[in-house]
């Protein structure tokens, strides 16, 4: 189905800011269908003056529908519905006429003309399913009233409001609570769910006839209290603004929606959702993020210490053999704190392995290794973000791939100049694909990855096939300069 603003390109000859005119009132306008218990169809003149087209259109959650089929982006003609064209000719609110029938469905239609800065820009039919109606309840009168001074205002220029409110996804909605206030900002209805969310604050008895920003004041402990101001403007209904009611157990989140019909001010509609199961559960989350990654923390210190100890064992060991065992120990584990570091400090359990993939690198020649000290490493192409079941043990199968190339590469460290291994990373779909590649000695003639006892690459080829479910191939460049190890790995 085309957009608002392809149908405004290619059928009208609106201006952007009668556009966003639009934007601002379809972003607010299922409060008016919910009041209203009907249909609502933004309707915007063909620039050739020959109809009218559809660009928008809203169900309420309050009622049935009066449309069952969609009608976004059909053109009417001129002629075919006498209250459009009697909106937009006398920009006026027009309801008469019977019911039209739908689908054996009778249906009462209102022409409502958008007027924007004194000129009519588009217009909005109501149309409300009649089909079982009955004596409305006291909760259908205030918000059938209510919708009555909306549709109104917007038929004046008084609705929407460019004033500030949220686009937070908690927002209330007209069944979550609806409290109708005067010019006082006195209660005049307020709905059953309205008065439950404030007697969850600790209020006792009913709303009707107090002032609601007074009975918030006694409810709400200071420290937790809303400014004087915000307070004011939202509750006594004077501003077009939201807020959060919070006191030690309870949150609720207010909006205010003041209704000036002709433009005086007459009162407000006020809306309440209670949040504060929302509200419990978000701080569920942030204290579980933060117990994981005092985990993680904790994690890389005890690695550390682990490699500082080996360290210190290294240092005692007169076995060449084993000093370099207990080495290559300790660059794995430095490996896996690396990756446990980065989570400590990350939002959520994805790393950015760029930064993981750089610092391995650099401390290629920080922990040793023969030649370690005469070679470089670059990077061209980007890791991004990996899951940590990702990100650990790819961590431990580049460090094993970057120190096999730098002993078996460069296994000299008097050779001429400073090797190169070089670390190529690209994505290709849902695989990543990882090369290491040096310049130096190659590979032994016969050489075979599933047959080599080579711990180093017998880690390798398990982390990558057992745990990564990927593929690892190791071989001979073509040009016969050095080796080449190519990853696919799955994400």
């Amino acid at each position: 189905m085309p957009s608002l603003t392809e149908i405004v390109r290619s059928h009208t000859d609106l201006e952007d800011a009668d556009v966003a005119w639009l934007h601002l009132l379809m972003a607010d306008w299922q409060i008016v269908a919910d009041l209203s218990f009907a249909d609502l169809v933004l309707w915007l003149p063909d620039r050739d003056g020959q109809g009218f087209w559809a660009a928008g259109q809203m169900r309420p959650t309050t009622g049935p529908t009066a449309y069952v089929d969609d009608v976004l982006g059909t053109f009417v003609p001129v002629g075919r519905r006498p209250l459009l064209d009697a909106a937009w000719a006398e920009g006026r609110l027009v309801r008469e006429g019977d019911p039209e029938w739908r689908d054996e469905v009778p249906v009462r239609i209102e022409s409502i003309p958008v007027r924007r800065e004194g000129r009519v820009i588009a217009l909005v039919d109501r149309n409300t399913n009649l089909l079982g109606v009955r004596t409305p309840s006291h909760l259908e009168l205030a918000y059938l009233r209510t919708a009555s001074d909306l549709t109104r205002m917007i038929s004046e220029g008084y609705f929407p409001s460019p004033a500030q409110r949220s686009d937070d996804a908690d927002t209330p909605r007209v069944g979550d609570g609806f409290v109708r206030v005067d010019a006082e900002g006195a209660v005049e209805y307020a709905s059953p769910n309205a008065q439950s969310a404030f007697r969850k604050l600790g209020l006792n008895g009913d709303l009707t006839g107090r002032s609601l920003a007074d009975v918030t004041r006694r409810l709400v402990p200071p420290k937790r209290r809303l400014d004087e101001e915000t307070l004011s403007a939202v509750l006594g209904g004077r501003s077009f603004r939201d807020a959060e009611i919070v006191s030690d157990t309870v949150a609720l989140i207010v909006r205010s929606l003041p209704l000036r019909p002709d433009g005086a001010h007459i009162g407000a509609a006020i809306l309440v959702r209670d949040v504060s199961e929302l509200r419990r559960r978000d701080r569920e989350l942030v204290t579980k993020d933060a117990t994981i990654r005092e985990i993680h923390h904790r994690v890389k210190n005890n690695l550390q210490t682990v490699a500082a100890l080996l360290r210190l064992q290294a240092r005692r060991i007169d076995s060449p053999d084993a000093k370099e065992a207990l080495e290559e120990a300790v660059r794995r584990v430095g490996s896996i704190a690396i990756v446990h570091e980065t989570l400590s400090q990350a939002v959520e359990e994805i790393v950015e392995f760029d930064e993981i993939a750089d610092r391995v690198s650099h401390a290629l020649g920080e922990v040793g290794g023969v030649g370690a000290a005469h070679v470089q490493v670059r990077r061209t192409g980007s890791f991004g973000g990996l899951n940590s079941e990702v990100a650990t043990p790819l961590a431990m199968v580049l460090t094993e791939l970057l120190q096999n190339a730098v002993e078996h590469g460069y296994p000299d460290p008097g050779h001429d100049g400073v090797g190169e291994i070089a670390v190529d990373v690209a994505h290709a779909g849902d695989t990543l694909l990882v090369s290491v590649t040096d310049a130096g000695k190659g590979l032994p003639e016969g050489f075979d990855l599933a047959r080599s006892t080579n711990l180093g690459l017998s880690i390798v080829k398990t982390l990558v096939e057992g745990e990564l479910g990927g593929q690892i191939t190791l071989e001979n460049r073509p040009d016969g300069r050095g080796t080449r190890a190519a990853l696919r790995i799955p994400l």
